[in-house]
């Protein structure tokens, strides 16, 4: 499944009440327990999916290629029809798995002045960033403040500026970031405020190429939650110190005790400390705007701020940060060419490619009604080795992705196998697609609903299964219940035989292969079961999946898709109005929790805590449902998201907690932005 963080983006939708009859069918799953039998196929089917052989089916591996060629071979023995993309079951295209930077002799930068050359360190005082091309350059450099064109706002820093064939050097972010009334979305970050926005600006105003370097406000506030943070610690170690004096004696449990919090503290000062010496004017990751480019040979990098200072404050008369101070105050852009100043160098960025596939299979209805199908899915592909998406990145080890998504790949073979087994009765055909490529962005989906092999129109609807091995507590996710009238009436009513503890989560735009669909206007339903402590790790392995509640969603799957197939009307496409993610200006403080998102409305739920992180040393764990942070209310992971950007590292924040029932007061310490 796509991390949530990397899915949240705007949208604007509105609510239309749209629907159609339905009845339940009278073919639906046997009753009864899974057999022995069923349990064995599930748990060889993604054992196999899940083992090491597979290395992590990470994109370009051989290990996802066996999956595919597996897949396939599947379809073929349950007798799906598997030549509908030219001849074969497998639809092809091309992704970038890797940008990398080329060898430093080809990514050099050079401040020039006649006959002064300051010559910039790679790593050191620059790096090429993924988001832009391969190129040589040696062109004028222009300031243009922080690179933003926005004529609705009446704020356009390119007005009477010539870039053309020019290095423009932009400022991160965006002005007036402290300021609840700015234009640009108050203290919230507004679109002008993405690198991909400003680089865009750049490219359309005809720029030869950028450089963007750090914005002093938010050097600032990175500073001073760190120092915040050690200062907190600082304070609790010494007031431990003095607490723990005021005994001459003490109990084995009190020694061991104190030992562990000095310990933790100290550790803590430590790397405080480092921070703090360190220089905050870092560069970000050659990768930290992104990892691909539809520019090949426009070269975007990331410098120090402290080698262009200089060059501003001798231009323009001002520091930088008075430059920034003035356009806070007014509104009005400071920006120009950087006279007799010029930027002499090269980038070179490295892209591996690779072409994976899609598995699609088409079951075919003897006694079908119409040509209409219905699609089922699942994302066969999951991280490898680990890297930007795993939440252990710091490891370089197999992530084997049992239940993300071996559990949802190995159900749809089984809910495939289920309705071969019933195609005389069906009125639809079914097609079945293995996607790949979602956990880099649903690549997969997207280049289906780009290229269907069946026309969009002729899709009723889109079912999705995406982490369904941990059924903990019976808790099923529904996740696009609104987007058809029919659906949540019809799954409730099915779960009178299953009494999963159900959560309707009415919108389509989840973080799964399900939303490419719903983005074409098709009704959609994914199950989900939910986050857990070994989510994007390489401890997501076949023995942590609850095979039992695998099968009851499959039986669960069955009859709802059976129920879809024999209404009388198809489900028609609603558009759910979804509350807009809000993009955050600021740093983020740690804070350390997993969230439950079977807790929709009710608060923000815990599914676990990160060891050693704030909320585990508070004390809270999983099955907590937070509602209150600092004094703010909170209904959701927006909420819990927005409150706790009011506060920063080293802020003693109470929370109150739900547990079992009963409210529980607990203080959480935050720490700085990991």
């Amino acid at each position: 499944m796509l991390p949530f963080n990397r899915f949240l983006r705007n949208v604007s939708l509105i609510l239309a009440i749209v629907g159609g009859g339905m009845c339940l069918p009278p073919v639906l799953a046997e009753e009864g327990t899974a057999t022995e039998a069923t349990l064995s196929e599930l748990q060889q089917t993604l054992g196999y999916l899940a083992s090491d052989e597979l290395e992590g089916r990470g994109l370009g591996t051989e290990g996802l290629q066996k999956a595919s060629e597996f897949l396939a071979k599947q379809y073929q023995e349950m007798g799906l029809k598997t030549d509908l993309v030219n001849g074969t079951p497998f639809q092809p295209f091309e992704v970038i798995i890797a940008s990398e930077m080329g060898p430093a002799e080809k990514n050099t930068l050079q401040l020039v002045s006649g006959k002064t050359v300051k010559k910039l360190t790679l790593g050191t005082d620059f790096t090429p960033l993924a988001v832009g091309g391969s190129s040589n350059f040696d062109a004028p450099l222009v300031f243009v403040g922080y690179g933003i064109s926005a004529e609705k706002l009446g704020y356009d820093e390119y007005e009477g500026l010539d870039v053309e064939g020019k290095i423009v050097v932009i400022v991160r972010k965006e002005p007036q970031q402290n300021n609840p009334h700015s234009v640009f979305d108050g203290t919230g970050a507004s679109q002008h405020a993405l690198f991909s926005r400003k680089i865009s600006n750049a490219y359309q105003e005809g720029a030869a190429g950028v450089i963007l370097i750090n914005d002093s406000y938010g050097l600032a506030e990175e500073r001073e939650q760190v120092q915040a943070a050690f200062d907190t610690a600082v304070s609790d170690l010494m007031n431990r110190n003095a607490e723990y004096a005021k005994k001459e004696i003490h109990t084995n449990e009190e020694i061991i005790k104190y030992a562990k919090e000095v310990a933790s503290l100290s550790n803590k000062i430590a790397e405080y400390g480092e921070q703090l010496e360190a220089e905050t004017d870092k560069l970000i990751p050659m990768t930290g705007a992104g990892s691909e480019s539809s520019r090949p040979n426009f070269p975007v990098i990331f410098a120090k701020r402290s080698d262009f200072e200089p060059l501003i404050e001798k231009q323009f008369g001002k520091t930088l940060a008075e430059i920034e101070t003035e356009i806070d105050k007014t509104l009005k852009p400071i920006g120009g060419e950087l006279k007799g100043w010029k930027a002499v160098g090269q980038t070179d960025i490295v892209r591996t490619k690779a072409t994976v596939r899609n598995v699609i299979g088409l079951l075919e209805a003897p006694n079908a009604v119409s040509d209409d199908v219905i699609i089922i899915g699942a994302h066969y592909d999951h991280l490898g080795m680990g890297g930007s998406g795993s939440l252990a990145p710091l490891t370089h080890e197999i992530h084997n992705g049992a239940d993300d998504n071996a559990s949802g790949t190995t159900a749809l073979l089984a809910v495939t196998q289920r309705l071969v087994d019933l195609k005389d009765q069906l009125r639809h055909r079914v097609l079945v697609i293995a996607f790949t490529g979602e956990e880099e962005g649903l690549l997969g989906s997207a280049h289906y609903v780009k290229e269907p092999v069946i026309p969009l129109d002729k899709t009723i609807m889109m079912f999705n299964m995406d982490m369904v091995g941990r059924l903990n507590e019976k808790k099923l996710i529904c996740m696009g219940s609104g987007t058809a009238e029919m659906f949540e009436p019809l799954l409730a009513k099915i779960n009178e035989k299953y009494d999963f503890s159900l959560t309707m989560d009415p919108g389509g735009f989840g973080p799964s292969d399900h939303a490419s669909f719903y983005a074409k206007q098709l009704p959609v339903l994914a199950l989900f079961t939910g986050t857990h402590n070994d989510y994007h790790r390489p401890s997501d392995d076949a023995d942590k999946i609850n095979y039992e509640g695998m099968a009851r969603i499959i039986d669960y799957a069955v009859d709802f898709l059976l129920a879809v197939d024999q209404a009388e009307n198809r489900p028609l496409y609603v558009q759910v109005q979804e509350k807009q993610p809000e993009m955050r200006s600021g740093a983020r403080p740690y804070f350390g929790s997993i969230p439950d998102f079977t807790q929709i409305g009710k608060g923000y739920g815990i599914q676990g805590v990160s060891p050693g992180s704030p909320a585990a040393d508070a004390g809270m764990q999983g099955g907590d449902i937070l509602i209150d942070l600092g004094g703010n209310r909170i209904g959701g992971l927006e909420d819990f998201d927005a409150a706790l950007r009011k506060f920063k590292g080293g802020d003693k924040v109470e929370v109150t907690v739900l547990r079992d029932g009963k409210e529980v007061k607990l203080t959480v310490t935050l720490a700085p932005p990991r």
